[in-house]
């Protein structure tokens, strides 16, 4: 990478930049390879805020962080309408989803070594369109079986878009606007988790599940054009030829030995899966016996993602004034009162209960990956994969899991399990709170 390059030719860069262009021992031994260029150190290559490229880049890839989560959550409303028609189980129905996050887990592992052999634009472009592609496959799917393979592979598929994405943003950005940037990012996700699920509400009543999930492919195609369109070139990335495994190995073991860094994941992994198991199963809720709402009706409860797109971006431009730690923890305080409002019996308390739960998460969210992009020292795009590994393993894993709750113990059950990991997540937010202040910044 561009940035880690730079360092290792001026290591006396200004502490102004140190969080971005430090260098790290376990990328040291690549300063001699005769693969590694070294273009001098030079803050005008950076995308200043205000000027046009910033706001190409940014509604670039708010347009692809809509189509990646409209693709991989539109099927989060249907849970319910799938375990009916193919006769299944909550829990069944989940892997609907959950073999998705599971293999994009999987994939943004190895996306960021990828890109850096054919580039950061070039691998998002490919994944989303592919992506689009494979879940119009899945609404042609004639059996359960092969609509779980139909997303599975949409999830590989996708995997070549967050994490190269943060790493996009993290290389070219200023390094004093990363954090207004990654909130502006974060709030395309949100904007496409929420059109993804609201949108497919309403078509499944129209047309059914399989017109849903074509719709959404289509307009994720429509969002990949405009991505390509849009997006800047890289000016701070530096091919690197072939796979040099040794490179990539200690790169992801010197981040999962870094200060820090491993607690970032944790929160990822917890806080993505307690909010995927409260989606997941308020569907089941919505429709079921106590408020007996239709699918458009309990599809329209996921506008309140209009916060989290509101709070992703105040999040990160507060993060970057009053320090990441406090707007951490008082975005894990909103979540679980949030979660704590949705045990009342009342519709409108469950979806104010739901939108804290929302605003939470996104404040959270939006901290916790720009905070990565900022405390590693180096190979951020490896960083960044780390970080959603843990984040797609918490929906995978964590989301089907709530299901054993919903189905033994109910809504309670589902709270509780939720509350744990809300506990265990301030603990780990705690913890960085007590690192050194260069950690913190």
């Amino acid at each position: 990478m561009a940035v880690d390059q730079i360092n290792r030719s001026h290591k006396l860069a200004p502490l102004a930049h140190a969080s971005i262009c430090q260098a790290v021992p376990y990328d040291q031994t690549l300063a001699d390879s005769p693969t590694a260029a070294t273009p001098p150190f030079s803050p005008t290559l950076w995308i200043k805020r205000g000027a046009a490229s910033f706001w190409r880049a940014n509604i670039a890839l708010a347009l692809g962080g809509y189509s990646t989560f409209s693709l991989m959550y539109c099927v989060q409303p249907l849970l319910p309408i799938l375990a009916r028609d193919f006769d299944l189980s909550a829990t069944q129905s989940s892997l609907a989803l959950s073999v998705t996050t599971g293999l994009l887990a999987l994939s943004i592992f190895v996306a960021g070594a990828v890109s850096e052999m054919v580039g950061r634009k070039a691998l998002i472009a490919a994944s989303l369109c592919s992506a689009a592609a494979l879940n119009v496959l899945a609404a042609c799917a004639p059996s359960w079986p092969l609509l779980l393979l139909a997303r599975g592979l949409e999830g590989i598929a996708l995997g070549g878009a967050p994490a190269v994405a943060m790493a996009y943003l993290a290389e070219e950005i200023e390094p004093h606007s990363l954090g207004f940037a990654m909130g502006l990012y974060i709030g395309g996700t949100a904007l496409g988790g929420m059109t993804g699920r609201v949108l497919t509400g309403i078509a499944a009543d129209l047309g059914g599940w399989r017109t849903a999930l074509a719709v959404i492919g289509a307009l994720g195609l429509a969002s990949a054009f405009g991505f390509v369109a849009l997006l800047p070139k890289s000016r701070n990335f530096v091919q690197r030829p072939g796979l040099n495994a040794s490179y990539h190995l200690s790169a992801w073991g010197g981040h999962l030995s870094a200060k820090g860094l491993p607690l970032l994941f944790a929160i990822g992994f917890l806080v993505m899966g307690g909010f995927v198991v409260v989606y997941n199963y308020a569907g089941f809720l919505l429709t079921g016996p106590r408020y007996g709402l239709s699918q458009a009706a309990a599809g329209a409860i996921f506008l309140v993602y209009l916060l989290g797109m509101v709070a992703s971006s105040l999040a990160g431009a507060a993060g970057d004034r009053f320090g990441r730690a406090p707007v951490l923890a008082a975005g894990l305080l909103i979540f679980a009162a949030g979660l704590t409002l949705t045990l009342a019996h009342a519709l409108a308390a469950l979806i104010a209960g739901i939108g804290l739960v929302t605003i939470g998460f996104f404040v959270a969210h939006g901290i916790a990956s720009g905070w990565v992009g900022r405390m590693a020292k180096g190979a951020k795009s490896h960083a960044a994969s780390l970080y959603l590994l843990a984040y797609y393993l918490g929906s995978s894993l964590l989301g089907s899991a709530g299901g054993w709750f919903w189905t033994r113990h109910g809504w309670g059950g589902v709270v509780g399990f939720v509350a744990v990991l809300m506990i265990a997540a301030l603990a780990a937010a705690g913890g960085l709170a007590k690192l050194p202040s260069p950690h913190r910044s």
